[in-house]
């Protein structure tokens, strides 16, 4: 067998397929980031051209460098004539069986050894792969080509395949001051503690006036201030120090919940402790303030889940909507963030009716509790959660909700009657 034309440090298996299966990119089942390399991509049809673009402008390609151009194969060996090769070249080709080998055997001429290359084409073409494979090409995919599966693909090339998953971050935030967002966050995470045996952190943002200490009984601790202020000295040794166990699966980063200090994040402070936590365990609860920042903007853009809760009044319609439709901009490869209702049916105050304000918000309501101030301050002044209490429905909603969020027993989601207040439901149900 002739030597590899690339130098790939991975060449795949072609055996590893069926005998009429070529890779195709497709809708990852985990969130992947790309790291730091440098990305050149050559399209040849238009169609391809957006998709590429669109993949360069998700979260997870924030990290690397990548270059959209169009021309094909062709340019690219043009281009490389006199210039040296990134880290990873994509070059998409229309061509045959052989003229697709024709032109890797003339790219592999201009690359520099270490240079991965991916190959997108039209033909289904199982000899194609495997010829491909003897070449070096480090993967081939066939049309249709989708943002995020691109993303995967690139992602998996330079993945360490013995590290551990990455966890998953979920954020919280409220349209307003006083919806009960951190309440909520704080019950998705315990939920997801107990009902699912998940290892679960949760992260409080709101370093001023940050709850979690007092909403799970807990002084309030150092630990956050202490890696936002020197977020390279974080590792997971300090982590597990800095950290506040509340039981055998979750831990707290609690806010200080200080006056004396006024402090200012930055986003990369945010980022950097994040990925240490990501390293660490499965889930992250994120609980962020209602202020607009750069960091704070910079978490929800690079989140792996939002969730936004409101209640059924005109100013929190206004700012979920906002929040929405800036979420759906700059996050086009993502679903849409999560409407959570809160606080309805308070007495004597005039609402939204859930229907109007899910078609005002432009997304369907994921999740509507009511108001109950009984059950929410007994929990609250006990350090407790929902599910602590004795059975009430908004745990159950709340555990649901968790459940969706993570595609942890999907279809095994309860399907009973529609309540007074729908607890997991499209937002039409009044």
């Amino acid at each position: 067998m002739s030597e590899p034309a690339f130098k790939s440090d991975d060449i795949l298996i072609a055996e590893r397929l069926g005998p009429t299966h070529v890779a195709v990119a497709q809708q990852p089942t985990e969130p992947r980031q790309v790291p730091r390399i440098s990305i050149h991509v050559f399209c040849f049809s238009p169609e391809t051209g957006v998709a590429m673009k669109r993949a360069a402008e998700d979260r997870r390609v924030a990290r690397a460098h990548m270059t959209v151009m169009m021309g094909g194969v062709e340019s690219a060996i043009e281009h490389y004539c006199d210039k040296p090769t990134p880290n990873l070249i994509v070059v998409e080709s229309k061509g045959t069986r052989e003229h697709v080998v024709a032109e890797m055997t003339r790219l592999s001429e201009c690359c520099d050894p270490g240079t991965k290359v991916i190959v997108l084409g039209a033909t289904n073409d199982i000899q194609l792969y495997r010829e491909l494979m003897r070449r070096g090409i480090s993967e081939y995919l066939v049309a249709p080509f989708t943002p995020v599966g691109i993303i995967d693909t690139v992602a998996m090339l330079y993945g360490d395949p013995s590290a551990a998953p990455i966890g998953r971050v979920m954020a919280f935030m409220g349209a307003k001051g006083g919806v009960g967002s951190s309440t909520l966050a704080h019950n998705v995470a315990w939920a997801l503690s107990e009902a699912f045996e998940d290892e679960v952190t949760i992260i409080d943002f709101d370093l001023h006036f940050g709850t979690t200490g007092l909403n799970f009984n807990q002084e309030q601790g150092q630990g956050l201030i202490d890696a936002v202020t020197a977020p390279d000295r974080l590792d997971h040794m300090l982590l597990e120090r800095l950290l506040v166990k509340q039981s055998e699966r979750l831990s707290l980063f609690t806010a200080p919940a200080s006056l004396e200090r006024e402090m200012e994040l930055a986003p990369e402070a945010c980022e950097a402790i994040l990925d240490v936590v990501r390293g660490a365990v499965p889930s992250i609860i994120v609980d962020l303030p209602h202020v607009w920042t750069p960091w704070v903007r910079h978490i929800l853009q690079t989140a792996d889940d939002i969730v936004i809760t409101a209640t059924p009044e005109l100013a929190s319609l206004r700012n979920a909507k906002n929040m929405i439709e800036l979420l759906k901009q700059t996050r086009p490869n993502d679903a849409p963030p999560r409407l959570v209702l809160n606080q309805v049916g308070m007495s004597k105050r005039p609402e939204i009716p859930l229907k109007d304000f899910a078609e005002a918000a432009g997304l369907d309501l994921s999740l509507v509790l009511p108001f109950d101030p009984q059950l929410f301050g007994t929990a609250a002044n006990n350090g407790q959660m929902l599910g602590e209490l004795k059975d009430n429905k908004p745990a159950q909603g709340i555990r649901d909700l968790a459940a969706a969020i993570t595609g942890r027993q999907a279809d095994a989601v309860r399907r009973r009657k529609k309540p007074a207040f729908s607890f997991l439901g499209s937002g039409k149900a009044r």
